[in-house]
Protein backbone atom coordinates (compact mmCIF):
# COMPACT_ATOMS: atom_id res chain seq x y z
CA UNK A 1 0.00 0.00 0.00
CA UNK A 2 2.90 2.61 0.80
CA UNK A 3 4.75 1.23 -2.21
CA UNK A 4 1.47 2.36 -4.38
CA UNK A 5 1.22 5.57 -2.47
CA UNK A 6 4.92 6.57 -2.82
CA UNK A 7 4.80 5.39 -6.46
CA UNK A 8 1.52 7.65 -7.45
CA UNK A 9 2.42 10.04 -5.51
CA UNK A 10 5.55 10.76 -7.73
CA UNK A 11 3.94 10.31 -11.00
CA UNK A 12 1.35 13.13 -9.99
CA UNK A 13 4.16 15.25 -9.40
CA UNK A 14 5.71 14.65 -12.22
CA UNK A 15 3.01 15.11 -14.24
CA UNK A 16 2.82 18.45 -13.00
CA UNK A 17 6.15 19.28 -13.88
CA UNK A 18 5.61 18.34 -17.34
CA UNK A 19 2.22 19.68 -17.75
CA UNK A 20 3.57 23.24 -16.14
CA UNK A 21 6.47 23.35 -18.63
CA UNK A 22 4.50 22.41 -21.47
CA UNK A 23 2.42 25.52 -20.26
CA UNK A 24 5.52 27.63 -19.59
CA UNK A 25 7.01 26.83 -23.32
CA UNK A 26 3.57 27.44 -24.58
CA UNK A 27 3.59 30.80 -22.87
CA UNK A 28 7.41 31.43 -23.69
CA UNK A 29 6.63 31.29 -27.58
CA UNK A 30 3.13 33.38 -27.48
CA UNK A 31 4.47 36.56 -28.76
CA UNK A 32 8.36 35.49 -29.39
CA UNK A 33 9.08 37.44 -32.03
CA UNK A 34 7.60 40.78 -30.74
CA UNK A 35 9.07 40.36 -27.27
CA UNK A 36 12.64 39.72 -28.52
CA UNK A 37 12.55 42.89 -30.84
CA UNK A 38 14.37 45.84 -30.31
CA UNK A 39 12.05 48.75 -30.59
CA UNK A 40 14.53 51.07 -31.17
CA UNK A 41 16.41 49.30 -33.51
CA UNK A 42 15.72 49.53 -37.40
CA UNK A 43 15.08 47.04 -40.22
CA UNK A 44 17.15 48.92 -42.58
CA UNK A 45 20.08 51.03 -42.67
CA UNK A 46 19.45 55.18 -43.15
CA UNK A 47 22.60 55.97 -45.80
CA UNK A 48 21.96 59.92 -44.51
CA UNK A 49 22.60 59.03 -40.85
CA UNK A 50 25.48 57.22 -41.65
CA UNK A 51 27.00 59.50 -43.96
CA UNK A 52 26.84 62.58 -41.61
CA UNK A 53 28.99 60.55 -38.80
CA UNK A 54 31.38 59.12 -41.54
CA UNK A 55 32.21 62.85 -42.49
CA UNK A 56 32.72 63.64 -38.48
CA UNK A 57 34.69 60.24 -38.39
CA UNK A 58 36.50 60.71 -41.67
CA UNK A 59 38.01 64.62 -40.45
CA UNK A 60 38.27 63.51 -36.77
CA UNK A 61 40.69 60.50 -37.97
CA UNK A 62 43.86 63.22 -38.74
CA UNK A 63 47.26 62.31 -37.15
CA UNK A 64 47.59 65.09 -34.50
CA UNK A 65 50.70 64.32 -33.81
CA UNK A 66 52.28 65.50 -36.96
CA UNK A 67 52.17 68.89 -35.79
CA UNK A 68 55.06 67.96 -34.20
CA UNK A 69 56.54 66.31 -37.14
CA UNK A 70 56.18 68.97 -39.07
CA UNK A 71 58.11 71.29 -36.65
CA UNK A 72 54.99 73.67 -35.75
CA UNK A 73 54.52 72.59 -31.90
CA UNK A 74 56.33 70.96 -29.26
CA UNK A 75 56.20 69.31 -25.96
CA UNK A 76 59.39 68.66 -23.27
CA UNK A 77 57.12 66.17 -21.93
CA UNK A 78 58.88 62.81 -23.74
CA UNK A 79 55.41 61.07 -24.70
CA UNK A 80 53.48 63.53 -25.40
CA UNK A 81 56.27 65.52 -27.89
CA UNK A 82 56.21 62.14 -29.16
CA UNK A 83 55.89 63.68 -33.05
CA UNK A 84 58.44 66.14 -32.37
CA UNK A 85 61.17 63.72 -30.95
CA UNK A 86 60.64 60.25 -32.23
CA UNK A 87 60.48 58.15 -29.15
CA UNK A 88 61.32 55.20 -29.42
CA UNK A 89 59.20 53.76 -26.47
CA UNK A 90 55.88 56.16 -27.50
CA UNK A 91 56.39 54.52 -31.38
CA UNK A 92 53.10 52.86 -31.38
CA UNK A 93 50.83 55.73 -31.34
CA UNK A 94 51.78 56.18 -35.07
CA UNK A 95 49.49 53.36 -34.94
CA UNK A 96 45.97 55.46 -33.99
CA UNK A 97 45.01 56.96 -37.14
CA UNK A 98 44.76 52.70 -38.67
CA UNK A 99 43.28 51.48 -35.65
CA UNK A 100 40.46 53.90 -35.60
CA UNK A 101 39.74 54.61 -39.31
CA UNK A 102 38.12 50.70 -39.85
CA UNK A 103 35.76 50.44 -37.39
CA UNK A 104 34.41 53.75 -38.01
CA UNK A 105 34.74 55.99 -41.29
CA UNK A 106 35.77 53.19 -43.74
CA UNK A 107 33.06 51.06 -42.28
CA UNK A 108 30.28 53.48 -42.25
CA UNK A 109 30.92 54.80 -45.61
CA UNK A 110 30.91 51.30 -46.86
CA UNK A 111 27.77 50.74 -45.39
CA UNK A 112 27.01 53.86 -47.43
CA UNK A 113 27.78 52.60 -50.62
CA UNK A 114 25.82 49.18 -49.66
CA UNK A 115 22.75 51.25 -48.91
CA UNK A 116 22.20 53.38 -52.19
CA UNK A 117 23.63 50.95 -54.89
CA UNK A 118 22.16 50.05 -57.54
CA UNK A 119 19.25 52.76 -57.33
CA UNK A 120 19.42 55.11 -60.17
CA UNK A 121 17.63 57.85 -58.02
CA UNK A 122 20.20 58.16 -55.33
CA UNK A 123 23.38 58.49 -58.26
CA UNK A 124 24.09 61.80 -56.20
CA UNK A 125 24.25 59.53 -53.16
CA UNK A 126 26.66 57.18 -54.32
CA UNK A 127 29.08 59.50 -55.98
CA UNK A 128 29.46 61.25 -53.09
CA UNK A 129 29.91 58.55 -50.82
CA UNK A 130 32.41 57.09 -53.03
CA UNK A 131 34.17 60.23 -53.22
CA UNK A 132 34.03 60.57 -49.72
CA UNK A 133 35.42 57.27 -49.53
CA UNK A 134 38.50 58.02 -51.41
CA UNK A 135 39.13 60.80 -48.77
CA UNK A 136 39.47 58.54 -46.37
CA UNK A 137 41.15 55.78 -47.79
CA UNK A 138 43.50 58.11 -49.62
CA UNK A 139 44.77 59.83 -45.96
CA UNK A 140 45.40 56.25 -44.59
CA UNK A 141 47.22 54.78 -47.44
CA UNK A 142 49.54 57.98 -47.41
CA UNK A 143 50.38 57.38 -43.94
CA UNK A 144 51.08 53.84 -44.07
CA UNK A 145 51.41 52.69 -47.88
CA UNK A 146 50.13 49.42 -48.59
CA UNK A 147 46.58 48.65 -46.52
CA UNK A 148 43.74 47.02 -46.51
CA UNK A 149 41.62 48.68 -49.21
CA UNK A 150 39.76 45.85 -51.68
CA UNK A 151 38.62 43.73 -48.91
CA UNK A 152 38.03 46.29 -46.15
CA UNK A 153 35.11 46.92 -44.07
CA UNK A 154 33.47 43.54 -45.32
CA UNK A 155 33.90 41.59 -41.99
CA UNK A 156 29.94 41.77 -41.43
CA UNK A 157 28.82 41.71 -45.56
CA UNK A 158 31.10 39.07 -46.75
CA UNK A 159 32.54 37.47 -43.28
CA UNK A 160 36.08 39.03 -44.62
CA UNK A 161 37.71 39.21 -41.11
CA UNK A 162 41.65 38.98 -42.22
CA UNK A 163 41.53 41.58 -45.48
CA UNK A 164 44.05 41.48 -47.34
CA UNK A 165 46.66 44.58 -47.94
CA UNK A 166 46.59 45.83 -51.27
CA UNK A 167 49.26 47.48 -52.87
CA UNK A 168 49.27 51.19 -52.47
CA UNK A 169 50.41 51.41 -56.42
CA UNK A 170 46.86 49.58 -57.05
CA UNK A 171 44.80 51.54 -54.38
CA UNK A 172 46.20 54.66 -56.22
CA UNK A 173 45.21 53.79 -59.73
CA UNK A 174 41.83 52.51 -57.86
CA UNK A 175 41.32 55.38 -56.19
CA UNK A 176 41.61 57.61 -58.97
CA UNK A 177 39.42 55.69 -61.24
CA UNK A 178 36.79 55.88 -58.38
CA UNK A 179 37.08 59.97 -58.63
CA UNK A 180 36.54 59.89 -62.23
CA UNK A 181 33.70 58.05 -62.35
CA UNK A 182 32.08 59.81 -59.47
CA UNK A 183 32.30 62.66 -60.44
CA UNK A 184 30.77 62.32 -64.22
CA UNK A 185 28.03 60.50 -62.75
CA UNK A 186 26.85 63.44 -60.71
CA UNK A 187 23.54 64.92 -61.34
CA UNK A 188 21.96 67.96 -60.54
CA UNK A 189 18.45 67.11 -61.05
CA UNK A 190 18.50 64.45 -58.61
CA UNK A 191 18.30 63.55 -54.91
CA UNK A 192 20.96 64.58 -52.39
CA UNK A 193 22.40 63.52 -48.91
CA UNK A 194 20.74 67.52 -48.45
CA UNK A 195 21.39 68.61 -45.04
CA UNK A 196 22.64 65.51 -43.93
CA UNK A 197 25.68 65.96 -46.01
CA UNK A 198 28.06 68.32 -43.46
CA UNK A 199 30.49 69.22 -46.44
CA UNK A 200 28.27 71.08 -49.05
CA UNK A 201 24.83 70.35 -48.71
CA UNK A 202 24.52 68.14 -51.27
CA UNK A 203 25.56 70.83 -53.76
CA UNK A 204 26.63 68.10 -56.39
CA UNK A 205 28.37 71.58 -58.33
CA UNK A 206 31.01 72.10 -55.65
CA UNK A 207 31.60 67.90 -54.80
CA UNK A 208 32.22 67.66 -58.63
CA UNK A 209 34.95 70.48 -57.76
CA UNK A 210 35.60 68.32 -54.38
CA UNK A 211 36.29 65.17 -56.40
CA UNK A 212 39.09 67.01 -59.18
CA UNK A 213 40.64 68.26 -56.56
CA UNK A 214 41.32 65.62 -54.88
CA UNK A 215 42.44 63.87 -58.01
CA UNK A 216 44.65 66.84 -58.30
CA UNK A 217 46.02 66.22 -55.32
CA UNK A 218 46.43 62.11 -55.75
CA UNK A 219 47.78 62.68 -59.04
CA UNK A 220 50.39 65.21 -58.13
CA UNK A 221 51.99 62.47 -55.69
CA UNK A 222 52.98 60.28 -58.45
CA UNK A 223 55.24 62.79 -60.21
CA UNK A 224 58.34 60.57 -58.62
CA UNK A 225 57.32 57.21 -59.51
CA UNK A 226 55.37 57.80 -62.62
CA UNK A 227 55.58 61.24 -64.27
CA UNK A 228 53.41 60.30 -67.31
CA UNK A 229 50.61 58.91 -65.01
CA UNK A 230 51.19 62.03 -62.93
CA UNK A 231 50.53 64.37 -65.38
CA UNK A 232 47.39 62.98 -67.41
CA UNK A 233 45.66 62.90 -64.51
CA UNK A 234 46.75 66.21 -63.45
CA UNK A 235 45.77 68.21 -66.75
CA UNK A 236 42.14 66.05 -66.19
CA UNK A 237 41.75 67.27 -62.72
CA UNK A 238 41.97 71.02 -63.59
CA UNK A 239 40.13 70.66 -67.04
CA UNK A 240 37.49 69.52 -64.69
CA UNK A 241 37.59 72.19 -62.77
CA UNK A 242 39.23 72.27 -58.95
CA UNK A 243 38.31 74.46 -55.94
CA UNK A 244 39.70 78.29 -56.31
CA UNK A 245 37.22 79.80 -54.81
CA UNK A 246 36.68 80.14 -51.33
CA UNK A 247 32.87 79.63 -51.22
CA UNK A 248 33.72 76.12 -52.70
CA UNK A 249 36.30 75.17 -49.83
CA UNK A 250 35.36 71.46 -48.52
CA UNK A 251 35.02 71.92 -44.70
CA UNK A 252 33.34 70.16 -42.09
CA UNK A 253 31.19 72.63 -39.97
CA UNK A 254 30.30 72.32 -35.86
CA UNK A 255 28.35 74.16 -33.23
CA UNK A 256 31.13 74.14 -30.59
CA UNK A 257 27.78 72.62 -27.67
CA UNK A 258 26.43 69.77 -26.87
CA UNK A 259 28.28 66.43 -27.39
CA UNK A 260 32.40 66.12 -28.09
CA UNK A 261 31.20 65.60 -31.77
CA UNK A 262 29.75 68.21 -32.76
CA UNK A 263 32.96 70.38 -31.78
CA UNK A 264 35.99 71.23 -33.75
CA UNK A 265 37.96 67.80 -33.38
CA UNK A 266 41.87 69.61 -33.44
CA UNK A 267 40.69 72.40 -31.31
CA UNK A 268 38.86 70.20 -28.76
CA UNK A 269 42.15 67.73 -28.68
CA UNK A 270 44.37 70.60 -27.83
CA UNK A 271 42.21 72.10 -25.43
CA UNK A 272 41.69 68.98 -23.65
CA UNK A 273 45.57 68.07 -23.64
CA UNK A 274 47.15 71.61 -22.92
CA UNK A 275 45.35 74.92 -23.29
CA UNK A 276 41.79 74.73 -21.43
CA UNK A 277 42.63 76.84 -19.04
CA UNK A 278 44.42 79.57 -21.62
CA UNK A 279 46.90 80.90 -18.68
CA UNK A 280 50.42 80.27 -20.08
CA UNK A 281 51.50 77.72 -17.36
CA UNK A 282 48.58 75.07 -16.45
CA UNK A 283 49.45 72.89 -19.94
CA UNK A 284 49.11 69.32 -18.44
CA UNK A 285 51.04 67.95 -21.69
CA UNK A 286 54.03 70.56 -21.38
CA UNK A 287 53.15 71.68 -25.48
CA UNK A 288 53.76 74.96 -27.31
CA UNK A 289 54.15 76.15 -30.17
CA UNK A 290 58.24 74.99 -31.53
CA UNK A 291 60.92 77.42 -32.30
CA UNK A 292 60.94 76.60 -36.17
CA UNK A 293 57.49 77.83 -36.71
CA UNK A 294 57.30 81.31 -34.61
CA UNK A 295 60.82 82.15 -35.50
CA UNK A 296 60.29 81.78 -39.36
CA UNK A 297 56.56 83.70 -39.06
CA UNK A 298 58.73 86.30 -37.63
CA UNK A 299 61.56 86.50 -39.51
CA UNK A 300 58.94 87.18 -42.40
CA UNK A 301 56.62 89.35 -40.85
CA UNK A 302 53.60 87.01 -41.37
CA UNK A 303 50.55 88.24 -40.23
CA UNK A 304 49.42 85.01 -39.58
CA UNK A 305 51.42 85.27 -36.43
CA UNK A 306 48.82 87.21 -34.36
CA UNK A 307 45.92 85.51 -36.04
CA UNK A 308 47.38 82.27 -34.54
CA UNK A 309 49.76 82.61 -31.59
CA UNK A 310 49.68 84.26 -28.00
CA UNK A 311 51.25 83.98 -25.07
CA UNK A 312 50.73 84.84 -21.61
CA UNK A 313 53.57 86.50 -19.84
CA UNK A 314 51.05 89.05 -18.25
CA UNK A 315 48.51 86.58 -17.28
CA UNK A 316 46.01 87.47 -20.34
CA UNK A 317 46.61 86.71 -24.11
CA UNK A 318 49.12 88.99 -25.60
CA UNK A 319 49.37 88.86 -29.42
CA UNK A 320 51.79 90.89 -30.39
CA UNK A 321 53.91 89.48 -32.88
CA UNK A 322 57.29 90.71 -31.29
CA UNK A 323 56.41 89.07 -27.63
CA UNK A 324 55.87 85.64 -29.49
CA UNK A 325 58.82 83.08 -28.82
CA UNK A 326 58.54 79.31 -29.95
CA UNK A 327 59.45 76.35 -27.67
CA UNK A 328 63.12 74.14 -28.74
CA UNK A 329 61.76 70.65 -29.38
CA UNK A 330 65.28 69.51 -27.38
CA UNK A 331 64.16 70.35 -23.98
CA UNK A 332 63.51 67.58 -21.95
CA UNK A 333 61.98 69.45 -19.08
CA UNK A 334 59.95 71.85 -18.22
CA UNK A 335 61.67 74.77 -18.72
CA UNK A 336 61.77 77.81 -15.70
CA UNK A 337 60.50 80.42 -18.59
CA UNK A 338 57.29 78.30 -20.19
CA UNK A 339 54.76 80.77 -19.44
CA UNK A 340 56.79 82.91 -21.95
CA UNK A 341 56.67 80.47 -24.99
CA UNK A 342 53.79 81.22 -27.94
CA UNK A 343 50.54 78.83 -27.84
CA UNK A 344 47.56 78.59 -29.70
CA UNK A 345 44.99 81.36 -29.57
CA UNK A 346 41.80 80.60 -27.85
CA UNK A 347 39.50 82.02 -30.56
CA UNK A 348 40.93 81.05 -33.72
CA UNK A 349 43.12 77.49 -33.48
CA UNK A 350 41.39 76.40 -30.50
CA UNK A 351 37.29 77.70 -31.58
CA UNK A 352 35.46 75.20 -30.73
CA UNK A 353 33.05 75.96 -33.32
CA UNK A 354 35.29 76.24 -36.31
CA UNK A 355 35.06 74.32 -39.36
CA UNK A 356 38.07 71.82 -40.04
CA UNK A 357 39.03 72.72 -43.39
CA UNK A 358 39.26 69.61 -45.39
CA UNK A 359 40.53 70.89 -49.12
CA UNK A 360 41.14 74.62 -49.60
CA UNK A 361 41.20 76.72 -52.51
CA UNK A 362 45.17 77.28 -51.24
CA UNK A 363 45.73 73.60 -51.84
CA UNK A 364 44.57 74.05 -55.07
CA UNK A 365 46.69 77.46 -56.19
CA UNK A 366 49.75 75.79 -55.00
CA UNK A 367 49.66 72.75 -56.48
CA UNK A 368 48.82 74.25 -59.92
CA UNK A 369 51.86 76.99 -59.42
CA UNK A 370 53.57 73.20 -59.51
CA UNK A 371 52.16 71.83 -62.50
CA UNK A 372 52.65 75.58 -64.29
CA UNK A 373 56.44 75.32 -63.22
CA UNK A 374 56.18 71.59 -64.90
CA UNK A 375 54.65 72.84 -67.81
CA UNK A 376 51.43 70.86 -66.87
CA UNK A 377 48.67 73.29 -66.80
CA UNK A 378 48.74 76.72 -69.44
CA UNK A 379 45.40 78.61 -67.61
CA UNK A 380 47.89 80.91 -65.28
CA UNK A 381 51.52 81.52 -64.95
CA UNK A 382 53.53 80.43 -61.89
CA UNK A 383 53.66 82.80 -60.42
CA UNK A 384 49.92 84.19 -60.59
CA UNK A 385 49.30 80.76 -58.91
CA UNK A 386 51.50 80.97 -56.23
CA UNK A 387 50.36 84.74 -55.21
CA UNK A 388 47.18 83.38 -55.56
CA UNK A 389 48.31 80.60 -53.23
CA UNK A 390 49.48 83.30 -50.26
CA UNK A 391 46.07 85.25 -50.57
CA UNK A 392 44.04 82.40 -50.37
CA UNK A 393 46.16 80.88 -47.33
CA UNK A 394 45.62 84.13 -45.69
CA UNK A 395 42.09 84.80 -46.42
CA UNK A 396 41.10 81.31 -45.11
CA UNK A 397 41.58 82.41 -41.61
CA UNK A 398 38.38 84.27 -41.45
CA UNK A 399 36.54 81.56 -42.36
CA UNK A 400 38.12 79.42 -39.68
CA UNK A 401 37.31 81.86 -36.90
CA UNK A 402 35.90 84.65 -38.24
CA UNK A 403 36.48 88.36 -37.46
CA UNK A 404 39.22 87.18 -34.62
CA UNK A 405 41.05 85.47 -38.08
CA UNK A 406 40.79 88.45 -40.08
CA UNK A 407 43.69 89.79 -42.29
CA UNK A 408 43.52 92.35 -43.70
CA UNK A 409 43.88 93.37 -48.02
CA UNK A 410 46.96 95.76 -46.96
CA UNK A 411 48.11 92.87 -44.92
CA UNK A 412 48.04 90.39 -47.19
CA UNK A 413 49.41 92.38 -50.62
CA UNK A 414 52.14 93.59 -48.50
CA UNK A 415 53.31 89.88 -47.74
CA UNK A 416 52.82 88.68 -51.18
CA UNK A 417 54.97 91.47 -52.21
CA UNK A 418 57.48 90.95 -50.18
CA UNK A 419 57.57 86.92 -50.90
CA UNK A 420 57.36 87.21 -55.18
CA UNK A 421 58.22 83.91 -56.70
CA UNK A 422 62.31 83.84 -57.88
CA UNK A 423 61.10 82.91 -62.06
CA UNK A 424 64.73 83.02 -62.76
CA UNK A 425 65.54 80.19 -59.96
CA UNK A 426 66.20 76.94 -60.70
CA UNK A 427 63.17 74.24 -60.68
CA UNK A 428 64.09 73.18 -57.32
CA UNK A 429 64.45 76.50 -55.78
CA UNK A 430 61.02 77.16 -57.23
CA UNK A 431 59.75 74.48 -55.99
CA UNK A 432 61.31 75.10 -52.03
CA UNK A 433 59.62 78.64 -52.72
CA UNK A 434 56.16 77.48 -53.45
CA UNK A 435 55.97 74.39 -50.55
CA UNK A 436 57.44 76.61 -47.81
CA UNK A 437 54.36 78.80 -48.37
CA UNK A 438 52.47 75.70 -48.57
CA UNK A 439 53.79 74.61 -45.32
CA UNK A 440 52.67 77.97 -43.69
CA UNK A 441 49.69 78.15 -45.28
CA UNK A 442 47.89 74.21 -44.93
CA UNK A 443 48.26 74.80 -40.95
CA UNK A 444 46.97 73.24 -39.37
CA UNK A 445 46.12 70.38 -41.57
CA UNK A 446 49.56 68.87 -40.85
CA UNK A 447 48.97 65.49 -42.48
CA UNK A 448 48.68 66.82 -45.76
CA UNK A 449 51.94 68.72 -45.40
CA UNK A 450 53.49 65.38 -44.24
CA UNK A 451 52.54 64.10 -47.50
CA UNK A 452 54.11 66.87 -49.46
CA UNK A 453 56.91 67.24 -47.60
CA UNK A 454 58.13 63.22 -48.49
CA UNK A 455 57.42 64.13 -51.86
CA UNK A 456 59.03 67.37 -52.68
CA UNK A 457 61.66 67.68 -49.80
CA UNK A 458 59.84 70.81 -48.81
CA UNK A 459 60.30 72.87 -46.30
CA UNK A 460 63.80 72.01 -45.77
CA UNK A 461 63.48 70.82 -41.96
CA UNK A 462 66.02 70.09 -39.68
CA UNK A 463 65.39 66.31 -37.88
CA UNK A 464 65.37 66.81 -34.21
CA UNK A 465 68.12 64.13 -33.12
CA UNK A 466 66.75 63.91 -29.69
CA UNK A 467 68.21 60.82 -27.53
CA UNK A 468 66.69 57.53 -27.78
CA UNK A 469 64.63 58.07 -31.13
CA UNK A 470 63.31 55.58 -33.21
CA UNK A 471 64.81 57.01 -36.55
CA UNK A 472 68.48 57.35 -35.66
CA UNK A 473 67.25 61.12 -36.10
CA UNK A 474 65.46 60.94 -39.06
CA UNK A 475 62.14 62.23 -39.93
CA UNK A 476 59.79 59.16 -40.56
CA UNK A 477 58.58 58.33 -44.06
CA UNK A 478 55.87 56.24 -42.73
CA UNK A 479 53.55 55.07 -39.69
CA UNK A 480 53.80 51.83 -38.12
CA UNK A 481 50.69 49.17 -38.51
CA UNK A 482 48.76 48.13 -35.49
CA UNK A 483 50.49 45.34 -33.66
CA UNK A 484 46.65 43.85 -33.37
CA UNK A 485 47.33 43.23 -37.09
CA UNK A 486 50.46 41.28 -36.19
CA UNK A 487 48.22 39.01 -34.32
CA UNK A 488 45.01 39.07 -36.28
CA UNK A 489 45.70 39.44 -39.62
CA UNK A 490 49.21 37.74 -39.92
CA UNK A 491 49.52 36.54 -43.15
CA UNK A 492 48.15 39.51 -44.81
CA UNK A 493 50.43 41.64 -42.52
CA UNK A 494 53.53 39.44 -43.85
CA UNK A 495 52.78 39.99 -47.28
CA UNK A 496 52.59 43.59 -47.27
CA UNK A 497 56.03 43.92 -45.56
CA UNK A 498 57.38 41.52 -47.85
CA UNK A 499 56.16 43.13 -50.87
CA UNK A 500 56.66 47.10 -49.01
CA UNK A 501 59.45 46.41 -47.15
CA UNK A 502 59.73 46.37 -43.10
CA UNK A 503 57.26 47.69 -40.58
CA UNK A 504 59.35 50.52 -39.65
CA UNK A 505 59.11 54.25 -39.67
CA UNK A 506 61.82 54.48 -42.39
CA UNK A 507 60.54 52.17 -45.18
CA UNK A 508 59.18 54.27 -47.69
CA UNK A 509 55.80 54.00 -49.36
CA UNK A 510 54.88 53.42 -52.96
CA UNK A 511 54.99 57.13 -54.28
CA UNK A 512 57.52 58.10 -51.34
CA UNK A 513 60.93 58.20 -53.79
CA UNK A 514 64.87 59.66 -53.50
Amino acid sequence: MNLMKNFLNKYLIKTVLVSGLTIGLSSCTKNFVELNTNPDAVAASTPQFIFSKAQYDGTTNMLNLLLGTMQYTTSYNDVAGFGSKYIQSQSNASSGAFSSAYPNEINEIGEVIKAVTGDASKVNLLAEARIWRVYCFSRLTDLYGDIPYSQAGQGYNSSIYTPVYDAQKDIYANMLAELDASAASLDAAKTTFGASDLIYGGNTTQWKKFAYSLMLRLGMRMTKVDAAAAQTWVTKAIAGGVITADADIAKVAYVGSGQDINKNPLALTLLNSDYIKANGSSNTEGGKYQDVFINYLKTNKDPRLATISVVYTTGTADTTSANQKGMPATLSARPTDFVTYSEPRQNTLLLLSSPRLVFTAAESYFLLSEAALRGWYSGATVTASYQNGISAAMRQWAIIAGAPGTITTSQITAYANAHQLNTAGTFAQQMQQIYTQFWVGIFPDAQEVFATYRRTGYPALVPNNYPGNATGGLIFRRMLYPVSEQNLNSASYKAAIARQGADDFLTRIWWDKP
